[in-house]
């Protein structure tokens, strides 16, 4: 039965950590947990199935071998060495996958206590349901008023109204200009103009009033969707008294 050398050993090792670098590059270039979850799995197989191979050829070597000429010690440690190789980066698979799982569970749990709760979503383009629709203004505090601007998907002013900024919340029923009504089904977009006595202060979008109905996992991170039909990451949503 042939030797394994010291060459052959590192060879093997090398080739768990090609494949497992190759892997990790698989895995970030996907967008989806799934496919990360199986890219690791694969790498994990392929690492572990390395290790085994590894240690069944060790093992009949040391079975094997000439009692007249033993193993050289110095190769014997390379060949070790490069065991305990395999062996690491077996191990930090897995604890890689523990982490990941751990993650994963401390999301869902984080996740469900925003369920049912009221946010604001910053959003200039709003659906309308039919329903009055609820929202409130970053405005710088020397602002004295605003003005509601409210357009066509295609472009076209349909109303434009004073608002009082003193409110903490405005609302918007649906009426346009000339006694016209807005058209369930259709989304709107919001401008703001915020203005201190006749000189304009700047633009705000409107801070959508709305409540939490579905929360997912996008690359990563919690995305949250509202009644309102509108979406949006959790770090951009805050939470209405």
């Amino acid at each position: 039965m042939s030797v394994i050398n010291a060459a052959q050993a590192t060879q093997i090792a090398q080739s768990a950590q090609a494949s497992q670098e190759s892997q990790k590059g698989q895995s970030s270039a996907k967008s989806s947990a799934s496919g990360s979850g199986k890219s690791g799995n694969a790498s994990t197989q392929f690492v572990g199935e390395e290790f085994n191979n590894f240690l069944k050829l060790l093992t009949a070597q040391l079975r094997n071998q000439d009692p007249m000429s033993p193993l050289d010690s110095t190769q014997f440690v390379e060949q070790l060495a490069s065991f305990s190789t395999l062996e690491q980066q077996v191990q930090s698979n897995e604890s890689l996958k523990s982490v990941a799982s751990m993650i994963g569970d401390l999301h869902a749990m984080y996740a469900s206590e925003w369920l049912g709760q009221t946010v604001t979503v910053p959003s200039s383009w709003v659906p309308y349901s039919g329903d009055d629709i609820e929202f409130m203004v970053d405005a710088p505090a020397k602002a004295t008023h605003g003005v509601l601007k409210i357009e066509t998907s295609g472009g076209a002013e349909v109303l434009e109204e004073k608002i009082d900024l003193s409110a903490d919340r405005q609302s918007w029923n649906g009426h346009l200009n000339n006694d016209a009504t807005a058209a369930p089904g259709e989304v709107y977009k919001f401008s703001i103009e915020v203005y201190e006595g006749d000189t304009l202060l700047g633009t705000v979008a409107p801070q959508i009033v709305t409540e939490v109905t579905t929360v997912s996992t996008e690359n990563g991170a919690l995305r949250l969707g509202t009644s309102s039909g509108l979406t949006a990451d959790l770090d951009q949503v805050r939470k209405v008294d």
